[in-house]
C-alpha cells in the first residue's frame, strides 16, 4: 500500500531534522515511552523529560502530547514536561494557555467497563482500564483471548453506540465525536500552534488520524516501530530513534 505521500510504506525514511516552523504532535507509549506488559508499568523518564522541555522551549511551546491515556497519565509520564496535551484520544485536551476542552463521558462507559470486568475475571493477564470517558480492555499478558475480546467489544459498541477504538494489545470502548486527528486539528487553530506546520508521530492504528490531519493540513506522520501500511510519510525505528531526533529538531520561523 501507498502511504500519503506516494511512497511505498516499508521505504519510509527518516524524517529531516530541520523542518519551517514545526509543531509537534507525539504519542505517549510506542513513541516516547516504551511499550510496557501494564499501563501501570510505564513511569517518568527523565532524558524524555529533559527533551520535551528543551523541544518545547525551541519550538516556542508548539508541543503537544496526543495520547489515549488521560491527561493525568501523561502529566505523571511526561514529568509534567507537556503544556500542551490531549488524552483519552481527543476527548480531554489542555490548550497551549492551560485551559481545557473537555466531553463529557457518554453513560454507557459506565456499561462497557462492567462488562470487560467481567470478561477479566476469569481470565488471568486481562486488564481493564477505566477512564471515565473510555473502557480499555488489554490483554498484552493474555493474547490468546483477543477474538473473545475482540467479539465481545465489537458486541458493546454495537449495543450503545460508544466507539470501538483498537490498539496495540487493547480495545477501547469510548464515548464518541472525536479522535486524534481531530485534536491535532483543534490544536492548529490555535496558539501557539497557528500557522505551524503539523508533525505527527505515532506508532499505533490509533494514530493513522493524526497522520492524516497533519498531511491535510500541510504537514505530514511519522511512523514509529516496524514497517507496514500507513498513511504516515516518513519513519523513526524506536523510542530511542524518536527521543535522538527530537533533540535534534531545528524549526526555523515562518
Amino acid at each position: 500500500m501507498l502511504s500519503a505521500s506516494g511512497a511505498i510504506a516499508s521505504r519510509l525514511p527518516e524524517p529531516p531534522a530541520v523542518l519551517q516552523k514545526p509543531a509537534l504532535f507525539l504519542d505517549l507509549d510506542g513513541v516516547l515511552a516504551p511499550l510496557a506488559p501494564t499501563p501501570d508499568a510505564v513511569g517518568p523518564d527523565a532524558r524524555r523529560t529533559e527533551v520535551l522541555r528543551r523541544l518545547t522551549d525551541r519550538l516556542d511551546g508548539r508541543v503537544a502530547i496526543v495520547s489515549g491515556r488521560t491527561l493525568g497519565e501523561i502529566d505523571r509520564i511526561s514529568d509534567g514536561a507537556a503544556r500542551a496535551a490531549s488524552g483519552v484520544h481527543g476527548l480531554q485536551r489542555r490548550r497551549g494557555d492551560g485551559t481545557f476542552a473537555n466531553r463529557a463521558p457518554d453513560p454507557a462507559v459506565r456499561r462497557a467497563v462492567a462488562a470487560f470486568d467481567a470478561f477479566a475475571a476469569d481470565r488471568p493477564g486481562v486488564i481493564v482500564e477505566d477512564k471515565t470517558l473510555a473502557a480499555g480492555l488489554h490483554y498484552r499478558q493474555a493474547p490468546g483471548v483477543s477474538a473473545e475480546a475482540l467479539a465481545l467489544a465489537a458486541a458493546l459498541a454495537q449495543e450503545t453506540g460508544l466507539a470501538l477504538q483498537p490498539g496495540s494489545m487493547v480495545l477501547e470502548l469510548k464515548t464518541p465525536g472525536t479522535d486524534k486527528g481531530a485534536a491535532l486539528s483543534a490544536f492548529m487553530a490555535e496558539a501557539p500552534f497557528i500557522g505551524a506546520v503539523p508533525i505527527m508521530v505515532g506508532d499505533d492504528l490509533t494514530d493513522e488520524h493524526g497522520f492524516e490531519a497533519a498531511e491535510a493540513l500541510g504537514g505530514f506522520g511519522v511512523l514509529v516501530g516496524p514497517e507496514r501500511s500507513t498513511a504516515a510519510r516518513y519513519r523513526l525505528e524506536d523510542v530511542a530513534a524518536v527521543l535522538d531526533w527530537l533533540d535534534q529538531i531545528e524549526g526555523g520561523a515562518a
